[in-house]
């Protein structure tokens, strides 16, 4: 069955605008608690949100729909999206709830769901969950109805959780760490777990007035998190998103570091130390170079479609711990069960530690390729590869490019656009093959089809 309102994250839109309103928050609360009561050992759901100011909104959406569905309810207030994942896990909850749109601007909004054991909801289940969205809302006799509490040690239990995902013995005494929070759900626990690591920390993006999420700071702007590494020669910069969930490090000299160099980091570390369990698993974006690099250490590579619920789920499949993005969205299966911006951090500053290195030199052995990307308009939303003029065009840029090159064909499942990108060893010829095959194939989708 196709979902109507689930996407690869949840549910999310514009605040006030379908599905993203309170009457429809709260028949999806009371949607959820009804698929999902009995799912865990207690009959409650939590609820976590970032810092838009439509959370007080949404909040109380949720907790009314819960409530009317015989749910009990446990408040965290701002905190990031993996914390609430791993609370749900560690409290043993029916399911948690995070409300937040991630790296959006406070006009959107969204509503996502984590299972009992920590990860996101499978499809069943949000098909389930879609479906009592047609039924009429029904309210449990009032002696049944959930109750609603605050769970004031979450933050404490968080950051004792973060700070114990650094290897034993590693330490992050005498580092100067700069520390964007993207006035976004981390601004409180993030900068906090690196200071009781021992590190000292300038704090930027932690004065969250509701609608200054990820507005010039965070991982979708870093500029201001790399001149504060500059001007107070610190020895990194960590960049979070609005949720938490995802980061992007500047190294000492303000060189910025993506996710697919974090993941070679995290990855160089497992192999080195206590062994590195199956493939690391990285998408259709992932620069090459990162593949090319774990290919020398013979540690086997695999992509999986754009989006951190499917590398999860490839993951999961071939015995995998550790994949991600290049947006910064990193997945350690060893010490927790979803991406985590403040987790992942960790692991880099860990490895930079362990072998008394500084951040910029970490990367060596991983040489990013040049990679160039052209959006084609079409008409029509077709595959590509569906026409002959363009499968010829695709094979003579792989000729030319050899193993060290890659071309990407991507229709948008958002735009009627078809995403065309090319990579490899030299940015002009990149460049160049990028604008003729995206050529080709404004010519072949603009044509009627056969």
């Amino acid at each position: 069955m196709q979902k109507r309102y689930f996407g690869t994250d949840g549910i999310r839109g514009r605040v006030g605008e379908s599905p993203i309103t309170a009457d429809f928050v709260l028949k999806l609360g009371w949607a959820a608690g009804r698929v999902l009561s009995g799912r865990g050992t207690n009959n409650q759901v939590l609820i976590g949100k970032d810092t838009r100011l439509s959370n007080y909104m949404f909040e109380s959406a949720l907790e009314a729909g819960l409530s009317a569905a015989g749910v009990n309810i446990q408040l965290l207030g701002p905190m990031p999206t993996p914390a609430t994942a791993y609370l749900t896990r560690t409290l043993q909850a029916n399911a948690g709830i995070v409300i937040s749109a991630s790296h959006n601007p406070h006009q959107d909004n969204g509503i996502k769901f984590f299972s009992a054991e920590g990860r996101k909801l499978d499809d069943d289940t949000e098909l389930a969950i879609e479906a009592l969205l047609d039924e009429p809302l029904t309210t449990v006799a009032s002696e049944r109805l959930g109750k609603a509490f605050r769970l004031v040690d979450a933050p404490g239990r968080y950051i004792e959780f973060c700070k114990h995902s650094l290897r034993p013995g590693r330490s992050l005494e005498g580092l100067r760490l700069v520390v964007d929070c993207a006035n976004g759900a981390g601004y409180q626990v993030a900068p906090a777990v690196f200071h009781e690591l021992g590190a000292e920390v300038i704090r930027l993006g932690v004065q969250p007035d509701g609608l200054n999420i990820n507005v010039d700071c965070g991982s979708m702007h870093p500029e201001a998190m790399r001149q504060a590494v500059l001007e107070h020669r610190a020895d990194a910069g960590i960049a979070l998103d609005g949720d938490g969930d995802r980061v992007l490090m500047v190294d000492e000299k303000g060189r910025l570091l993506d996710g697919d160099e974090l993941l070679w980091v995290i990855a160089r570390d497992r192999h080195d130390g206590d062994g590195l369990a199956g493939p690391v698993v990285g998408t259709q974006m992932t620069n090459l170079g990162l593949e090319l690099a774990l290919q020398r250490l013979k540690v086997p590579f695999l992509r999986a479609r754009v989006g951190d619920r499917y590398v999860l789920e490839m993951l999961l499949a071939n015995g995998g711990t550790l994949g991600g993005e290049s947006s910064g969205h990193i997945v350690c299966l060893d010490r927790t069960t979803t991406g985590d911006g403040v987790v992942s951090a960790l692991q880099v500053l860990g490895r930079a530690v362990a072998v008394g290195r500084p951040l910029s030199e970490l990367v060596d052995g991983m040489e990013k390729l040049p990679q160039h990307m052209v959006n084609v308009p079409v008409a029509q939303r077709r595959d590509p590869l569906e026409t002959a003029a363009v499968v010829e065009a695709v094979n003579d840029v792989e000729h030319a490019l050899g193993e060290a090159g890659r071309v990407l064909l991507r229709p948008s499942g958002t735009e009627p656009v078809v995403r065309v990108m090319v990579e490899g060893r030299d940015e002009a010829a990149v460049r160049r093959h990028a604008a003729a095959l995206a050529e080709v194939v404004r010519e072949a989708l603009s044509a009627s089809p056969a």
